[in-house]
């Protein structure tokens, strides 16, 4: 019987033991790995097919991006409205998304019709055409919300800092423009598809309660699509001269988009696990130095963050924000002073354990269910990383020193390393 009287033990997150479920691994007969968590209780999965064919591999600019889209815009035997038609008849939602070296095709649909969806799946990948109707309709669709977002000082900001970071020309800082929807042709797009989706190379990675036929399902249906290796292109990395920008959006404006940032190395380096508990301690979170500081202390912003981006080459360390135009540079001030105080001070052990805390509860977080669990094991594989990455971090956090973080700190939080822009 319970004992209502006495409360559970409290345990911190920092201490519980966690688990990152183990992937069952498949080859199809091309050679395409199939990388499978079958878990939970309900009779849903999520495929993911993962193509070389990010912005890294286009010619020009935006063809990629383009070319992922437009997949389901129409095939030799499908118009763009039977292939949505066939999708929503099933409950399915088919998705398509583009990234700088990868782009993906994903399904999620209950187990049992994966079988009626993965014939129309595969002919989006050997059949699609194009068709100059959806290409047109495309080009003023995507013209009309860059219109629109270009008249938003946050997206303008986004778009801006990487440019300083990286340079106009490489996957990272290219941004579109309308200049180059109009000079976008069916023929470039076709060129891309056959190279990268009908003969290039893809991964596949699968979650949920899986269909004990999954892999001769699979095998049947895309065993004998191409997959041929790829060769990632090399970009130069060129940075900005200035490193000091004001922009003025709109003049009306009464806020300002704050972006500050600095290059950083990727995933492989010995130091990143490490900043990352020190970007947690710094605006990685809501309790954070800069969170405390600039939003509850100032009250200059509603909310301030600073992040790693994602991406699998290179890296940057990002601080972003939204801020009154009048308190802009005032924010800017208390930024680097809280990058001043990690440098010249040890975080003290109470403010060290609710980081941990943190960070190891969203782990905790991120293990709730096969989906997120396959996006650790996607990120890890695309990368590249060792398959102990998992454990590698929550040892890292649990262990870091506070003179590990200070020392870091001086490494990397230094004034002169950063970028600043704002956009009014």
């Amino acid at each position: 019987m319970l004992d209502r009287k006495t409360p559970p033990a409290i345990k911190d997150a920092v201490d519980l033991t966690l688990t990152l479920k183990p992937y069952d691994k498949y080859t199809l007969r091309n050679g395409v790995d199939v990388y499978a968590i079958d878990a939970g209780a309900e009779d849903v999965l999520q495929l993911e097919l993962v193509f070389y064919a990010g912005n890294s591999y286009e010619p020009r600019n935006l063809i990629a991006a383009s070319a992922n889209f437009l997949l389901k815009n129409g095939t030799t035997n499908k118009s763009a409205f039977q292939i949505n038609e066939h999708f929503e008849y099933y409950g399915a939602y088919l998705n398509r998304n583009c990234y700088n070296e990868t782009a993906s095709v994903s399904i999620h649909t209950l187990s049992k019709h994966l079988p009626a969806l993965l014939p129309v799946l595969k002919e989006l990948l050997t059949e699609s055409t194009f068709p100059e109707a959806e290409i047109e309709t495309y080009k003023q669709n995507m013209k009309q919300r860059l219109n629109v977002n270009l008249k938003k000082g946050d997206f303008v900001a986004g778009r801006l800092i990487d440019t300083y970071l990286y340079g106009p020309d490489h996957p990272y800082g290219r941004f579109s423009r309308f200049e180059d929807f109009d000079a976008l042709t069916r023929d470039e797009l076709v060129d891309f598809y056959e190279r990268y989706y009908k003969n290039g190379k893809f991964v596949i990675f699968a979650a949920g309660k899986l269909p004990k036929d999954l892999f001769a399902l699979l095998d049947e249906q895309l065993g004998d699509l191409g997959n041929k290796p790829v060769e990632q292109p090399q970009h130069q990395l060129v940075l900005a001269g200035e490193k000091k920008y004001r922009v003025i959006n709109d003049p009306n404006g009464v806020q300002g988009a704050i972006r500050m940032g600095t290059p950083f190395p990727n995933r492989h380096h010995p130091d990143f696990l490490k900043v990352q508990v020190l970007n947690n301690l710094f605006g990685g979170f809501f309790g954070s130095r800069l969170m405390t500081n600039i939003r509850e202390d100032k009250g200059y912003t509603y909310g301030i963050y600073s992040y790693l981006e994602n991406h699998i080459q290179r890296s940057a360390w990002v601080i972003s924000t939204e801020a009154g135009r009048d308190v802009c540079e005032a924010a800017i001030v208390e930024v680097y002073k809280e990058m001043a105080d990690l440098r010249e001070e040890e975080v003290d052990a109470e403010e060290l354990a609710l980081v941990r805390n943190y960070m190891m509860g969203s782990i905790l977080g991120d293990l709730d269910g096969p989906f997120h669990i396959i996006n650790r094991w996607k990120n890890i594989i695309l990368n590249g990383v060792p398959e102990t990455y998992f454990y590698d971090q929550i040892r890292t956090i649990r262990t870091i020193s506070a003179k590990e973080l200070q020392e870091l700190a001086n490494k990397y939080l230094v004034d002169d390393n950063f970028y600043e822009l704002v956009v009014v």
